[in-house]
């Protein structure tokens, strides 16, 4: 990791020969993700973004920042639980229910669909605080109560509602973490996806003992009693309940500020600079910024941009915007210059391409493990958990690997993110040649670091280029697109052949595509503060 950056700031604000580039007095000086006239941001909003990432940066990572870390993972970890979780519970529910079982799978896509589309933009519009304590309640309540289904229909109800919650998780989570850490420290973000493979990693093995050892041997409602088959509702009931556990350590346990750049940005300069204070209080250190910095910015940015203007803050103007606040005006700015609008699009395509392929493969790994094993003589189902537990381990040093390589110069996010999506599709095609089952095995392992790389810096480098103020709106775009695409997934395995290499052939070209894509990604964030 290289070390942080230096930052002290003055009393007051310095203007260099860029009137666009309106600072403090550093040692080192942030430099932006965008170049001039790159953005399309307002150049007061621009400059006041500034002024705050200044802030944070001499503030460095203190103690708020490092329990941030670890209860904006909670959402990273639920993401990735859930729908382990679905593919955990598919075979023994389909046994007791007798239905068609990507169903589930397709439940558990129209709810992260919903999720996504509604929590990223509430989030732009109501503030990132309620939002981020909501979502990972909703989600464990919901998938507890989905233990006590009696029938399919409830059970996929279920599915569909908590995964509402598991929707917002990643758009929200992401967006706290990055508006309150320095720019030194961006590269965390990356680092964790180590709750990501955590999630995995804990969903493995709470189904090895319970439903390993407490499912029915039949295959059909007549041979699958509900009294032979409590395994998967003992699962249902452990993680459901663990994920209010985490939700009750968001809510009781620590106290989670409002974004400060969110808040300047709806024009709540003051509220902003006393949360810094606050944060600050919390680290044991001082914060020099006042809300006069962050005016001066404002005015030096108004006198090189002439047409630049503040948020009026009359009630009329107050009423006027609460009228108005669902609408595009979050869109706009994310395609407000050619290269910008390349950037978004290029993301969404990618998160699409990945949100095919990641879900038509893992949400039917234990299909294939079950097939694959039975082709070779060992479709036990101690070997499949212990298998999918073994994958787990695997993923947490690729979380790690990511944080590290994409500060690597000329590699950086997207040299990371394109290699190792390639990686990933190129491991799945090298699983089609296996002919027993540690073969298999030993592939999916390959498969399952690179695809954790690959996760890590995807949900990193995508929040990173999005500017504060329309930050939940980019995550809530390119988690659209991941979700849409997702619900193709389950919609293919219903009309494909499981026992067959098709779907893993499809999952793998789409892994290969996305990472080629990557590397035309035209911003790289390494080394530059977001806005």
């Amino acid at each position: 990791m290289k070390d942080p950056i230096v930052v002290k700031m003055t009393d007051s604000p310095q203007m260099d020969s860029d009137p666009e580039k309106i600072s403090y007095a550093f040692e080192v000086e942030l430099q932006d993700v965008y170049e001039e006239g790159e953005s399309g941001i307002d150049p007061v909003y621009h400059a006041k973004a500034r002024v705050l990432n200044s802030a944070f940066q001499e503030m460095g990572m203190g103690k708020y920042q490092w329990y941030l870390f670890v209860v904006t993972g909670f959402g990273w970890f639920s993401d990735n639980l859930w729908p382990v979780a679905t593919t955990l519970i598919l075979t023994p529910t389909v046994a007791e229910f007798g239905y068609n079982g990507p169903y589930i799978k397709l439940s558990w896509a129209l709810g992260t669909l919903v999720g996504a589309a509604i929590w990223g933009i509430a989030s732009d519009i109501w503030g990132r605080k309620w939002a981020f304590n909501i979502t990972l309640f909703m989600t464990g309540l919901f998938a507890t109560a989905a233990g006590g289904s009696n029938n399919a229909v409830a059970l996929n109800a279920f599915v569909a509602v908590w995964s509402i919650g598991t929707g917002g998780n990643l758009p929200v989570d992401s967006a706290v973490f990055l508006e309150f850490i320095p720019a030194s420290h961006q590269y965390l973000l990356t680092v964790l996806s180590i709750w990501w493979a955590l999630g995995q990693l804990l969903g493995a093995l709470v189904a090895w003992p319970l439903i390993a050892n407490f499912s029915c041997s039949g295959t059909t409602p007549d041979t699958c009693p509900k009294s032979e088959n409590m395994g998967w509702r003992y699962f249902m009931y452990s993680v459901g309940g663990f994920m209010l556990l985490l939700s009750f350590v968001r809510l009781f346990l620590f106290h989670l500020y409002e974004s400060p750049r969110y808040l300047m940005s709806r024009g709540e300069d003051e509220r902003a600079v006393e949360i810094i204070h606050k944060i600050a209080e919390y680290n044991g250190i001082t914060s020099n910024l006042t809300v006069d910095h962050l005016k001066d910015a404002a005015e030096k940015a108004r006198a090189s941009h002439p047409d630049a203007k503040d948020l009026d803050t009359t009630a009329k103007a107050v009423v006027k915007r609460n009228l108005s606040r669902v609408n595009f005006s979050h869109v706009k700015p994310l395609f407000a210059t050619k290269k910008l609008a390349l950037s978004t699009t290029l993301l969404m395509i990618i998160w699409g391409l990945i949100g095919l392929a990641f879900p038509l493969y893992n949400g039917f790994v234990t299909v294939f493990f079950d097939q694959r094993g039975a082709d070779f003589g060992d479709g036990s189902t101690y070997t499949t958990y212990r298998n999918l537990v073994i994958l787990s381990v695997i993923g947490v040093p690729g979380a790690i690997l990511a944080g590290w390589m994409v500060e690597i110069p000329k590699i950086g996010r997207n040299g990371t993110l394109a290699i190792s999506t390639i990686l990933t599709g190129v491991f799945l095609f090298c699983s089609t040649t296996a002919r027993t089952s540690n073969a298999f095995l030993g592939w999916n392992a390959g498969y399952t670091f690179t695809s954790n790389v690959m996760y890590g810096v995807l949900y990193a480098v995508s929040p990173e280029l999005f500017p504060t103020k329309d930050r939940g709106t980019g995550n809530t775009l390119v988690a659209l697109s991941n979700r849409i695409f997702g619900i193709a997934a389950p919609i293919i395995a219903l009309e494909s052949n499981l026992t067959t290499s098709v779907p893993i052939w499809i999952a793998a070209a789409l892994f290969v595509a996305a990472g080629v894509l990557a590397f035309l990604l035209p911003f790289d964030p390494r080394g530059k503060a977001s806005l």
